[in-house]
């Protein structure tokens, strides 16, 4: 298929033929440096003009082009490498006619390596004097304008190279997060832990409440799972003796993608012999202190503007008491599942069939009342039993167990217990899974008999933690959605690929009879509305740019609108049940824009998408009103 080439791109390839034509090779060889521009910049910035003339450095380095200008026989281009830019100075009577025609051939975003002297203009302008010009690599595409790069979040994400050419911020966090990650690695080898690796295909779904991506191994022929957790296989070699051991690895989840979660992610699992749930809160609370200091200099960090001191000791309260400072109930007194279910009633917290004992009620006026609310430092700790099948129960109370999460600004980070090492027990909370399972619950753990197995030759009391990286990645480089910090994030295939258009089909459902006979409608409303009141509803067709889970909400989705005008536009409506976020991206819709704004989860929602509702064989069935995507934004409904 002919690819349709805009202006530039013609002209680009003309200069790349140029090049051939010149005995140049478009597309280059390897070429040796000695320096980096960052590097220059810090070693040599502090002198003057005449100082570097007198040291007379030389340098041999290499960049792609990111500004230029020239006049008649000289000219200045900024090149740019992983460390940072420098300006270069080219003369025509010092490179000789040949090169310098080399570089009138070339464009922004052009690879070139050059040589020369370090220098400063008389402006003062740090730079190099090339004495030799060599042609590395055409770019055969424009770059985006630089004041603006890629204004498109989503596209940002898709052509995450075009991104970290043009964004310094976006290299900048992918720069700091090996340097997070090897401060982990070199924090747990210091307090005497062994890293290992342990297998990503797993035959057992175990070691956390997901939902897992299946695939098939044809040598076996059998399923497997892309596992949820590391946490099984890791116990298995505390039993084995390793005594401490950790692993940084990537996790499959097949669910929802939003701020924080994205289906394929990091995370590091640590389990320590002779330790438990108080030996995990220390062991945590050292690394956030020791990564922010190796990694940022400083224990005091902001994020999403809250300040937070790392170096201050983490606040530590069990779940029961958090619910107790914000709702005034007490439920670590004895109290039965019906009177329970009263006071999830009383306060507006819906319970799924799944939600089958008083503790399963703590936890959601805990996600209720509590999580969005903590700023600071906080390991909550004593969960349920219910929703804690690893965790070995409380001494004091059986009731619950002895697990905690860390969380930061509403949001967890860390998930630690006092491991479970009573292998009748496992069994038995194994078995209670399956009945979870039965009752609908498709994230519950299955049976895992071998582990059980492994915990019968003994294993020692353990405490073990969980973190993820990618989220301790946001906070300590204040990001506040997951897909900046995660190089290649999840995206929807887009274009004429092959892929992509597999992925159509394999959506695009064949076209259906429809049947419409169970369908019950509400009833016409019968009162006329006067044509003047309704004609000041202000109908509009809007992009949806991005689409996100509402933090804490089941049915809330937050979308961010194109509305015709400069300003992107809220709204927030209650469709998560209906609808995935990513799978609304892109789409064109109708909202009423000219409502007052309305706080919902303390966010604000300007306006209201419109949707189509009606019951069919008793259930509500519900249809965002899409529309053509030819329709622009900001168009007005009459």
């Amino acid at each position: 298929m002919k690819q349709k080439l805009t202006q530039q791109e013609q002209v680009r390839r003309q200069k790349m033929q140029d090049l051939i034509d010149m005995g140049i090779d478009p597309f280059g060889r390897r070429f040796d440096r000695d320096a980096r521009c960052g590097q220059i910049t810090e070693e040599y910035d502090r002198y003057t003009k005449e100082e570097l003339e007198k040291l007379d450095v030389h340098v041999t380095i290499a960049g792609r082009i990111m500004r230029k200008r020239r006049q008649g026989k000289a000219g200045f281009m900024n090149i740019q490498d992983v460390t940072g830019d420098i300006q270069i100075y080219v003369r025509k009577d010092e490179l000789g006619d040949e090169m310098y025609e080399i570089f009138k051939k070339n464009d922004i975003g052009d690879i070139v390596g050059i040589e020369g002297t370090v220098m400063k203009t008389d402006h003062g302008q740090l730079s190099v004097r090339a004495k030799e010009y060599t042609h590395l690599a055409k770019s055969l595409r424009p770059l985006p304008e630089k004041f603006h790069g890629l204004q498109d979040t989503e596209e940002r994400y898709r052509r995450r190279y075009v991104d970290l050419i043009m964004n310094p911020e976006a290299k900048k966090i992918a720069l700091t997060r090996p340097r997070i990650i090897r401060a982990i690695q070199e924090y747990l080898d210091g307090q005497g832990l062994m890293e290992v690796e342990t297998p990503v295909l797993q035959p057992i779904l175990g070691g956390a409440a997901a939902r897992p991506f299946v695939t098939h191994h044809n040598a076996l022929n059998m399923d497997f799972y892309l596992r949820i957790a590391t946490e099984l296989p890791l116990k298995r070699l505390i039993v084995g003796g390793l005594e401490g051991v950790y692993e940084i690895g990537r996790l499959f989840r097949n669910e929802g993608m939003d701020a924080t979660h994205n289906p394929e992610f990091t995370t590091v699992e640590a389990y320590v012999a002779y330790s438990d749930l108080h030996g995990m809160m220390d062991l945590i609370e050292g690394m956030f202190r020791f990564v922010s200091e190796k990694v940022l200099g400083t224990n005091v960090i902001t994020y999403q503007g809250t300040q937070l001191d790392l170096s201050k000791p983490f606040k530590r309260i069990t779940m029961c008491d958090a619910v107790k400072e914000k709702t005034g109930i007490d439920f670590k007194q004895e109290m039965s599942f019906e009177d329970a279910k009263k006071l999830a009633a009383e306060h507006d917290i819906e319970l799924e069939q799944k939600h089958n004992s008083v503790g399963h009620i703590i936890s959601l006026f805990f996600e209720k009342y509590c999580e969005e609310t903590i700023e600071q430092p906080t390991f909550v700790y004593e969960y349920p039993i219910e929703i804690s099948p690893l965790a070995k129960k409380n001494v004091d109370d059986p009731r619950f167990t002895d697990r905690y999460e860390l969380f930061i600004c509403g949001h967890e980070y860390a998930n630690a217990f006092s491991e479970l090492n009573d292998p009748i027990d496992q069994k038995e909370r194994f078995e209670k899974q399956l009945e979870l399972r039965d009752l609908g619950d498709d994230e519950a753990n299955e049976v895992d008999t071998d582990y059980v197995e492994a915990l019968e030759y003994g294993m020692p009391p353990t405490g073990g933690v969980g973190l993820g990286i990618d989220r301790f990645v946001m906070l300590l480089t204040d990001q506040r959605t997951i897909r900046e910090v995660l190089l290649f994030p999840h995206m929807k295939l887009v274009g004429d690929s092959k892929a992509a258009k597999r992925a159509n089909a394999a959506t695009s459902a064949p076209v259906e009879k429809i049947d419409f006979s169970k369908v019950e409608i509400e009833p016409l409303f019968k009162e006329y509305v006067d044509f003047d009141t309704f004609s000041k509803s202000d109908f509009r067709a809007v992009k949806i740019l991005d689409c996100v889970a509402v933090p804490k909400s089941k049915k809330l989705l937050q979308f961010t609108l194109d509305d015709g005008t400069d300003t992107h536009r809220t709204i927030l409506s209650g469709i998560h049940t209906y609808y995935e976020p990513e799978d609304l991206i892109g789409k064109t819709a109708i909202a009423i824009v000219n409502l007052p704004p309305r706080k919902m989860m303390g966010i604000d929602s300007c306006g209201m998408l419109l949707s189509a509702i009606h019951k069919e064989a008793g259930e509500e069935k519900l249809h965002l009103l899409l529309v053509d995507d030819h329709i622009p934004a900001g168009a007005k409904l009459y």
